[in-house]
């Protein structure tokens, strides 16, 4: 249930608290006063299209705030979402900032946490459910017919018909796939032919490492100076370690003889132990370097064998740089996508034959839940055709004949049913498409009809209706009055009318006009036109308030205590309220409507000045 709506700067009005209460709302005033300005905050509230041009003439930006009744619906989104509660968990605040600038994001929080339009539409079916007559070109539209069908289904269907729409999904992926591969076979073909050609090249290539090419031909060069190396080892070590000719002292010997010397030295000034030390590990290094390139040089062979093997292998690495490369680096990475190429061009290792097997199976798939689906909507429909003729009937279609058409179509997403809406409201007439025949009464009394067979299964704890009973007067306005009567008993009900008998009904009756004011936010008189504002004003009727208000509405005329006729308009308008109070009590009655008489005499002689607002 909406308990509380605050409106800042949307649309002409400035600045707007309101408080609502359980049971049938109903805001009554001119035609233009603003009414469906109200109705048009609360639907953008909660994600409603909106845009800049909402935003009060001059200001920045609107802001709108809601507060509604905590349910366990409520409870449980805020759970999935993780929306924190408030502290006393009595009631849920949505706020939406609107702003005038097109270049700036609109913002909403729930409970003070920024949410996404999309986790608000997500709410807004636990909230609020808005009918107006303007959804006959709605109704009109595909797939509407067919949404509201399902909802009224509930759980079950709406669960198949996720089915439904995951198996579209899966068989439009495995379609697409066939597809692909038929339109595409013969270039598949030779595509697939080159990449396997390619794989298989590098395969025998055996392509393990990067610097494979850069290893083999270090090895290359030992081996073709295997000789030569040797050679220059012996002369190096004995340079390093032991001279074998007597032509010259190695460095070994050297720096043996200076450490002999240093040591005698040290015994006689310590401060030589530095160098002592340097030349020790000189000495040291010196003799692993000797053993070391001793060792090198005796393991070092020639070995034509190897050295062919090698040189095969160089050439075959330098060919395959020279086509896939140009570094072998690049080389091994082609080869690995390759692979997923192939794989790609057989379909993950399916045949044309595996995607044609897969694809009817995936469509006999769709075909039965799509069936099941139709299945259960026929069980719906029966239901509500069931339904919305008794709920009809009070509403002076007694006689009205309603049929859900379904017919069958290619599956789709929704499923392979068509969804037309049937309806004769006269005996003797075929039935023919509801947009197509119904008037504008008639609209009307099939939308709130529809809405009370929808409200026994809808989950919104607030109904509003903008205008449902306009083109209806009489006694079809009575019926409809106690309609929303009946509806608000189980839900909170807000309405905008024009018809007097429905505003009799409400538990709380707000009044809505409009004012022109000043710079100082005061009702204007006599000041400069071009700093004048239009804004809107809503004002909650006490019972004599009441009275005038639903005399005025009857009367077509402004009512006030200053001339003898207005105590007709107001008895009206007391015989309407204790009627209503009568039907509110459980009181079978018919609910009266201004006869023309009575009509003329109270318009004939009203006084026309104007009403006095708070």
């Amino acid at each position: 249930m909406l308990r509380s709506l605050k409106i800042e700067n949307f649309a002409l009005i400035d600045r707007l608290e309101l408080d609502f209460s359980s049971g049938l709302n109903v805001l009554t005033g001119e035609t233009g006063a603003g009414k469906s300005i109200i109705l048009d905050a609360i639907d953008a509230l909660l994600g409603g299209k909106t845009s800049g041009r909402a935003v009060r003439t001059g200001e920045a930006k609107a802001m709108l705030e809601g507060h509604f009744n905590l349910t366990e619906q409520i409870r449980d989104w805020c759970d999935r979402e993780k929306i924190e509660l408030l502290e006393d968990e009595a009631f849920l605040i949505c706020v939406r900032e609107i702003s005038a600038s097109s270049g700036s994001r609109n913002k909403s929080r729930i409970n003070g946490t920024n949410v996404t339009k999309q986790q608000l539409e997500s709410l807004r079916d636990s909230l609020v459910e808005i009918t107006a007559q303007g959804q006959t070109v709605q109704i009109g539209q595909p797939g509407v017919q067919r949404d509201w069908l399902d909802s009224f289904g509930g759980g079950k269907l709406l669960k198949q018909r996720e089915s439904v729409a995951e198996r579209f999904a899966l068989y439009q992926q495995a379609d697409r796939n066939l597809q692909q591969r038929r339109q595409s076979e013969a270039q598949r073909l030779q595509q697939l032919d080159l990449f396997e050609f390619q794989l298989k090249e590098l395969n025998i290539s055996n392509l393990t490492e990067a610097d494979e090419l850069e290893s083999l031909e270090n090895e290359r060069n030992r081996l073709s100076h295997s000789v030569g190396l040797q050679k220059q080892s012996y002369e190096i070590y004995e340079m390093l370690y032991q001279s074998e000719t007597g032509e010259f002292r190695a460095c070994a010997d050297l720096l043996g003889h200076a450490e002999g010397i240093l040591l005698d030295m040290v015994t006689i000034d310590n401060q030589v132990q530095s160098i002592l030390d340097v030349v020790a590990d000189a000495l040291a290094q010196i003799e692993q370097a000797g053993r070391d390139i001793n060792v090198y040089g005796a393991n070092i062979e020639a070995d034509p064998v190897r050295l062919q093997e090698v040189q095969e292998r160089i050439t075959q690495l330098k060919a395959i740089c020279r086509k896939y490369g140009p570094t072998l680096g690049d080389a091994i990475e082609l080869r690995d996508n390759l692979q997923s190429e192939l794989e790609s061009l057989t379909g993950g290792g399916q045949s044309l034959a595996d995607l044609e097997a897969t694809t009817l199976a995936r469509k006999t798939e769709l075909i039965e839940a799509c069936n099941t689906l139709s299945k259960l909507r026929q069980q719906s429909a029966e239901t509500l055709e069931t339904q919305l003729v008794k709920e009809l009937k009070p509403l002076a279609m007694e006689k009205v004949q309603f049929q859900v058409g379904i017919t069958h179509i290619a599956p789709t997403p929704a499923g392979s049913d068509r969804i037309t809406y049937l309806i004769s409201p006269n005996p003797g007439e075929p039935l023919q498409p509801l947009t197509d025949i119904a008037s504008g009464g008639e609209m009307s009394r099939f939308l709130l009809a529809l809405q009370s067979c929808f409200s026994q299964v809808d989950s919104a704890g607030t109904l509003i209706f903008d205008e449902i009973d306009a083109g209806v007067s009489g006694r079809v306005a009575g019926a409809i009055a106690q309609k929303l009567f009946q509806l608000s008993e189980d839900h909170q009900v807000l309405c905008v009318t024009h018809q007097p008998i429905v505003a009799a009904m409400a538990d709380q009756h707000y009044r809505v006009s409009k004012e022109v004011i000043d710079p100082s936010g005061k009702k204007s008189k006599i000041v400069d036109e071009s700093t004048l504002r239009t804004v809107v004003r809503i004002h909650p009727l006490n019972a004599e308030e009441r009275k005038v208000e639903l005399a005025q509405i009857a009367s077509g005329e402004v009512v006030t205590n200053e001339v003898e006729s207005a105590k007709a308009a107001k008895d009206f308008a007391e015989s309407l309220l204790q009627q209503a109070a009568n039907i509110r009590s459980g009181q079978t009655i018919e609910l009266p409507e201004a006869t023309p008489t009575k009509r003329a005499k109270a318009t004939s002689k009203a006084t026309r000045k104007p009403a006095k607002v708070k």
